[in-house]
């Protein structure tokens, strides 16, 4: 009998919350002249001109640099890479492949998790 009231009790409060929650986001919805209607507009005008910019960003994408050909300053302008790191990867050419960054001990994992999206490893000729 103590479980059936507590699981009744419990079983009242969470819908006393959700229909407190779903009742205050459709006051929100319902009111044109309030101020929280204008709250919500410029709420979802935000994320777009977010989203404008990041797709920006994405189509203005810098080339990825390959490793078998980049300079010195070029292999230290990704990110993690550093002169001494930057010197391994110039000592240890030709690469095959990006992944053999990891294989041959050049960098971590954690290292090459940065920097796998931004660059290749193009076959010499």
């Amino acid at each position: 009998m103590k479980r059936l009231t507590t699981v009744l009790a419990l079983a009242a409060f969470a819908m006393a919350i959700s229909v407190a929650a779903f009742a205050q986001g459709s006051s929100d919805t319902k009111s044109g002249s309030t101020g929280s209607s204008v709250q919500s507009q410029s709420t979802q005008t935000a994320p777009s001109s977010e989203g404008t910019q990041s797709m920006s960003k994405k189509t203005t994408k810098e080339p990825p640099i390959d490793l078998n050909s980049a300079t010195k300053d070029d292999l230290m302008k990704l990110p993690g890479v550093g002169d001494a790191t930057a010197d391994k990867i110039i000592a240890a050419r030709p690469f095959k492949t990006k992944a053999e960054l990891l294989t041959k001990k050049i960098v971590t994992r954690a290292e090459y998790s940065k920097i796998r999206t931004h660059v290749i490893a193009k076959k010499a000729k």
